[in-house]
């Protein structure tokens, strides 16, 4: 049996449809519910984390409805980071976590990421599973099992807490100015807070969230609105967050970008020098630019690549032992730390490279250079098969013939997204870009 409710990256889609509604969120939460509860005389579980999204409430009350039907007892954290999810699962013990949050998406999507009892995202054969429940006749619990829910209100001081205990020991940001823009999502208050009381002059945007306005021209996926605000403000470093603060963005005194391949070549490089780097190999997805993977090469570092997805990232770690990892999007994943991606964890390990080498960002987000890349997407209408067309599996092949041996090509379903994804890189861009146009010529003309 394979998927089908579930992508890369949980369950997503536009609120009030298909498979984001109260309908499919009760149900589901009643699956889970189920798939997690054990024999034994502890009380079951689940911790729930949302972003700042207005359908979020909906969510996060069908979910807890669905939970609690099955006897699990509902934690519900409110506003935090993924990552949030991912430590206080484990930390207070849970069955399951529950992040609501769509990442990058725009407002009007939102998503269902599931966590095991480890904090760990579920494995492709656990969402089967749960999958499988959907359609089965759920067993409630009977009317005294029936679980409760309240409300934690130190979640997000226990994650903050854990987030500065990961600043090396006698570093300080005083003298920084560091622009943060939380694209007003979940770490509109954790990223703010942490990096004053790590001693930074902080100046703060996309802190101010409505419901409607994640990721609205502010967060990773926007970063000039960061850019601009690091220029006005004659700040060292900007950090920009995804809605769900499990991805980062860098950007320069110059108002530079840093993306994720850039960060781990920093990090990979600097922790092979201090032996900590665990298989002398870093993880990334098939995205990752070709540039880092020579770059790593010439430091006797391993680029192990995996599919796209971070789930798959930390799969890949997990297996291999491996404890850094990560996306060109800027999911930076440090195992040490976090059982996923986090940006401000991340964005803190690049400020003490800063204090530590007493360098500006611009010294050291631009590791190495770039091989020319090219990525475009067009949308597509949810049960079309855009892939499976003549047209379109011509116009791949005759792509991949002339890049041969001069570059590479990528194509593939968003597993968030109604998107065909178009990636090709190659030192002659001339070509690269030809081939992409053809191919998404292609795509339109089977949509």
């Amino acid at each position: 049996m394979t998927r089908k409710l579930f992508g890369t990256d949980g369950v997503r889609g536009r609120a009030n449809e298909f498979p984001m509604t109260a309908e499919m969120a009760l149900k589901l939460g009643a699956a889970a519910g189920r798939y997690f509860r054990t024999d034994g005389s502890r009380a079951h579980r689940v911790v729930i984390g949302k972003d700042t999204r207005l359908s979020g409430y909906m969510i996060e009350n069908a979910l807890t409805a669905g939970f609690t039907s099955t006897g699990m007892n509902v934690l519900l954290l409110g506003p935090v980071p993924t990552p949030a999810v991912g430590l206080l699962t484990t930390s207070m013990r849970a069955d399951v976590g529950v992040m609501i949050s769509a990442s990058h998406n725009p407002a009007s999507d939102n998503g269902i990421k599931l966590f095991g009892p480890d904090g760990f995202k579920l494995s492709d054969e656990a969402e089967v599973e749960i999958e499988a429940l959907l359609g089965a006749d759920v067993q409630p619990a009977q009317a005294e099992n029936i679980g409760r829910a309240r409300r934690i209100d130190d979640g997000r001081f226990r994650y903050m807490e854990r987030v500065k205990s990961t600043f090396p020991p006698g570093l300080r940001l005083d003298g920084l100015k560091v622009v943060v823009d939380c694209a007003n999502g979940a770490a509109y208050r954790t990223a703010p807070e942490v990096l004053w009381e790590l001693g930074a002059e902080v100046v703060a945007i996309g802190v101010s969230p409505d419901g409607t306005n994640i990721n609205d021209g502010v967060g990773s996926t926007a970063p000039g609105a960061a850019a601009a605000k690091i220029r006005e403000v004659g700040a060292d470093l900007g950090i920009c967050l995804d809605g769900d603060a499990d991805r980062v963005m860098l950007i320069d005194e110059n108002g530079v970008v840093a993306d994720g391949d850039q960060i781990m070549a920093l990090f990979a490089n600097r922790w092979a020098e201090e032996g900590r780097l665990n298989g002398q190999t870093l993880a990334a997805t098939v995205m990752s630019n070709l540039g880092l993977e020579r770059y790593l090469a010439e430091r006797s570092i391993e680029l192990h690549r995996t599919p796209v997805g971070d789930r798959y990232v930390v799969e890949a770690m997990r297996q291999h032992g491996l404890n850094l990892g990560g996306e060109q999007s800027g999911h930076i994943v440090m195992t040490d730390y976090a059982t996923t991606g986090d940006g401000l964890i991340a964005g803190l390990q690049f400020l003490a490279e800063m204090v530590r080498t007493d360098r500006p960002a611009s010294a050291l987000a631009r590791n190495f250079e770039t091989v020319p890349q090219l990525l475009k997407n067009v949308r597509y209408t949810n049960g079309q098969m855009p892939l499976e067309a003549p047209g379109v599996m011509a116009a791949i092949a005759a792509g991949e013939a002339r890049l041969n041996g001069h570059g590479r090509l990528l194509i593939r379903k968003s597993g968030t997204e109604p998107l065909i994804r178009v990636m090709a890189e190659a030192e002659d861009e001339a070509l690269m870009v030809s081939v992409v146009d053809e191919i998404v010529g292609a795509v339109q003309a089977a949509v």
